[in-house]
């Protein structure tokens, strides 16, 4: 999973952190004096260069097609959710997410239109990751991996695991290939930038205590303990 799908991720917990964690969150992170800097050299990268480009691809976009990018990105992303779904052996959830490709794919012209969701099936989130969790397998520290951003120990190799889901690993020709994971990566950059208002404090912080957080819902399927 790339930097900007991680950030996709922090958006959706943003607007419940999480003061009331950060002690534990702090704990998770024993590597933070190698994390910052890390994290310092990312978003400098993003600042200069991958959220300018989100900006202009989304000012000279019209909605409908900036629409349609997305949902075909998000129907490759089915696959993963299913293969996933099925390593959890969670039926009931990879038969939605079955149902999901052959619909969107087809009626929804290869992805480009989000049927399935309008047909009232949602969906799923998973990857490699948060199967080793269902499995039993610790987080581990909080890690920031260069231009991949927040990670766990358990998290980072669940990448390359992630990847044998995705088309650009069986991509022969390279420039198609990178234009391709060059638009994916403007089209999610592109759909954060409302969600960093969200962000107050120390931005590194916030960020971390937000990913773990949100690690911790997905791994459980939103089965977490409220401490209050």
């Amino acid at each position: 999973m790339r930097w900007s799908q991680c950030l996709a991720q922090l958006s959706v917990c943003a607007s419940v952190l999480l003061v009331p964690f950060a002690a534990q969150a702090a704990e998770d992170d024993p590597w933070e004096s190698i994390n910052r800097p890390i994290f310092t050299f990312n978003d400098t990268v993003d600042t200069y260069a991958l959220k300018p480009l989100a900006q202009g691809y989304q000012f000279i976009t019209p909605q409908f097609v900036e629409d349609g990018i997305h949902n075909f990105f998000r129907n490759i992303g089915d696959v993963g959710n299913l293969a996933n779904n099925v390593l959890q052996l969670k039926p009931h959830q990879a038969g939605v997410d079955t149902a999901r490709l052959l619909v969107n794919t087809t009626f929804g012209v290869l992805g480009l239109v989000d049927v399935g969701t309008k047909m009232g099936l949602q969906r799923s989130d998973e990857d490699f990751g948060q199967t080793l969790g269902y499995w039993g397998v610790g987080s581990g520290p909080y890690v920031m991996l260069p231009l991949l951003g927040p990670s766990t120990l358990r998290d980072a190799p669940s990448k390359y695991v992630d990847s044998y889901t995705e088309p650009y690993r069986y991509m022969n020709d390279i420039p198609t290939r990178n234009s391709a994971m060059g638009l994916d990566i403007i089209d999610t950059r592109a759909s954060l930038l409302s969600a960093e208002k969200l962000i107050n404090g120390d931005k590194y912080t916030f960020i971390r205590n937000a990913y773990l957080q949100n690690r911790e819902f997905k791994v459980k399927d939103g089965n977490v303990v409220d401490d209050f």
